[in-house]
């Protein structure tokens, strides 16, 4: 950037935040420096210098390799990253080819495509489970990409991941519809419009988009508010359970050769020349020959131990609502947001009023700002103010239709695109970072050419890393009773009593289903992380009833005492002891 375009940006920055805010050029990137006490300010100055003209034209010519906001928060304290209390030397001195870092869908799924070839791939989550951030707490939808821009890589890889999807749902058995999207208009004015539309769509390879007149959309969607009098119908939008899709690219990868340590967080690297030399986690000093960067809302951090922070994360947190199910014909059956609630009115992205993959709707998300990563607390008003939100789309929604919520929190750029690419300044390391939606949908396709990016780095000027030719990429699934025929059921049953046992009424889940998520190659020894798996305890009670019964399955099979076993988390004890 010239300089005089640069003092062009800091004048502006200067109008907005008081001098208090300046840019300029460090290690071939743009940067903000200063102070602010109001993280909203802090947010909005990245975003003002991100999104200008002249950072977006200097970045297309390769003036900057990227765009980074060191402006110091004074308002109050950014918590650290939570560790694992673990402390053991189970990891120290291994030396695999390949690590990953995080355990959510990108890692787990770059984890699985990396074991194509003959490989040692060592995957680290500092979680107790894989796909507890982002990863569990979002809405399970495969975007068709119909806010997304062309010419981003959000774009790219959401295009190939939502082709991706049948094919690897398939091989990972995990449930998938292609439920559709409608995106809903309330005046017919605006039919011509979508007409005309339908050229653009075509032309960046969005296909099959129709336009839906008032009678067929009402016909189809019977729940929706009467005034809506048009829509978009977007066919390539899906629904698939995004914890189970990670689990399931977690297992195939171990199932492939793949390691994975739970309870292991990045605690530091040693670089030289840059060069990674050794990663040192609270399991011990690593010495991986290549790094991949999935990180989730730490990538920056883990970028910067690595000597190669050309990008930065501000954490975005978002609610949604999940209603009982009783309710669910009533409201949609698909995908379904209205223009002006729809998210290319906002810097978020959602499915508005979503039909979830194992039958419940969901609602929301809200957005947030925040500077707190792991903050998962849930607020009355994110959720009243979601329910208002979409009450203009189906007005039948309300509070006494929800069973549970959750919030996560994402991991945007100030860009607002992915960054998957090798490192800058640092040879060894491949960053698949800024992964927040539609995250989910591009995973597969983000985790083909993240595990090329380090193969190729791995070989180096070597020889070709053979492929695996053991590969299978086949994951089988959990049986589940409820989607079984009554033929099918009896004939697992005679196999194994246990699934003929009924511990959650609500989802109709067997003790021989919640045995099985304990002996799969991903371990698993909370209740959440049966839950995730086989859904005891995600029904209208909410494991009123069958938790108790899960924690002493999982008692008995671990051979622990069920004050032992823990809900989630460390520290997440559902028992304090014994009464009798």
């Amino acid at each position: 950037m010239s300089i005089s375009t640069l003092k062009t940006l800091n004048k502006k920055l200067e109008r907005e935040f008081g001098g208090q805010v300046f840019a300029g050029e460090e290690n071939g990137c743009l940067v903000l420096n200063g102070k602010l006490d109001n993280w909203e300010d802090v947010t909005l100055a990245g975003a003002l210098a991100a999104r200008s003209p002249f950072y977006r034209k200097a970045f297309k010519r390769g003036v900057y390799d990227g765009f980074v906001n060191n402006i110091e928060f004074t308002g109050g304290k950014i918590p650290p990253m939570k560790l694992p209390s673990v402390a053991d030397m189970s990891l120290d001195g291994l030396k695999p080819d390949i690590l990953v870092i995080g355990g959510g869908i990108t890692g787990c799924a770059i984890a699985r495509e990396l074991t194509r070839w003959k490989t040692d791939v060592l995957l680290v989550e500092k979680e107790h489970d894989v796909a507890m951030h982002a990863s569990c707490r979002n809405d399970g939808m495969v975007h068709p990409g119909i806010d997304l821009l062309p010419g981003t890589l959000k774009f790219f890889y959401n295009k190939r991941g939502n082709v991706l999807y049948p094919h690897i749902t398939r091989e990972l058995g995990v449930p998938f519809e292609r439920v559709g999207q409608y995106l809903c208009f309330g005046a017919p004015l605006f039919k011509p419009i979508l007409y005309a539309s339908l050229l653009y769509w075509k032309r960046i390879g969005i296909v099959g988009v129709q336009v839906v007149g008032k009678r067929e959309l009402h016909k189809r969607e019977p729940g929706l508010r009467k005034d809506l009098d048009c829509a978009l119908f977007f066919p390539t939008a899906g629904i698939v359970c995004p914890y189970s899709l990670v689990i399931a690219y977690a297992e195939n990868a171990v199932q492939n050769g793949a390691k994975i340590s739970l309870d292991t967080a990045v605690l530091g690297m040693e670089t030289k020349e840059g060069r990674i030399l050794s990663v040192t986690t609270n399991r011990g000093v690593l010495f991986p020959k290549v790094v991949v960067n999935a990180a989730g809302v730490f990538a920056d951090e883990i970028a910067a131990m690595a000597g190669d922070k050309f990008f930065s994360i501000h954490p975005r947190k978002g609610t949604n609502a999940i209603l009982d199910k009783k309710f669910t014909s009533t409201i949609v059956k698909s995908i379904v947001s209205r223009l002006g609630t729809f998210s290319v009115k906002t810097h978020t992205k959602g499915g508005g009023i979503v039909r979830t993959a194992h039958g419940n709707v969901l609602v929301g998300p809200d957005a947030r700002e925040t500077f707190e990563r792991e903050n998962f607390s849930t607020s009355r008003e994110s959720i009243a103010a979601a329910l208002n939100k979409f009450k203009q789309t189906s007005a039948v929604l309300n509070e006494g239709q929800i069973i549970t919520y959750f919030t996560g929190v994402r991991a945007p750029t100030y860009e607002e695109d992915f960054v998957i690419c090798k490192g800058k300044r640092t040879s060894n390391i491949v960053h698949a970072a800024g992964i927040q939606s539609p995250g989910l949908t591009a995973a597969p396709a983000i985790a083909q050419d993240v595990a090329r990016f380090a193969v190729e780095l791995f070989a180096g000027s070597g020889p070709v890393v053979p492929e695996n030719e053991n590969f299978n990429p086949i994951r089988p699934p959990i049986p589940h009773i409820a989607a079984m025929s009554y033929e099918e059921r009896d004939a697992l049953i005679r196999q194994n009593s246990d699934f003929g046992v009924i511990v959650c009424r609500c989802e109709e889940v067997s003790r021989g289903e919640i045995l099985e998520s304990l002996r799969r190659p991903v371990p698993c020894d909370t209740v959440d992380g049966v839950k995730r798996r086989v859904r005891p305890g995600s029904g209208r009670c909410q494991g009123g009833f069958c938790g108790p019964l899960v924690l002493r399955i999982i008692a008995e099979e671990k051979a622990c005492p069920p004050e032992a076993v823990l809900k989630s988390v460390e520290g997440s004890n559902v028992t304090g002891g014994r009464t009798k």
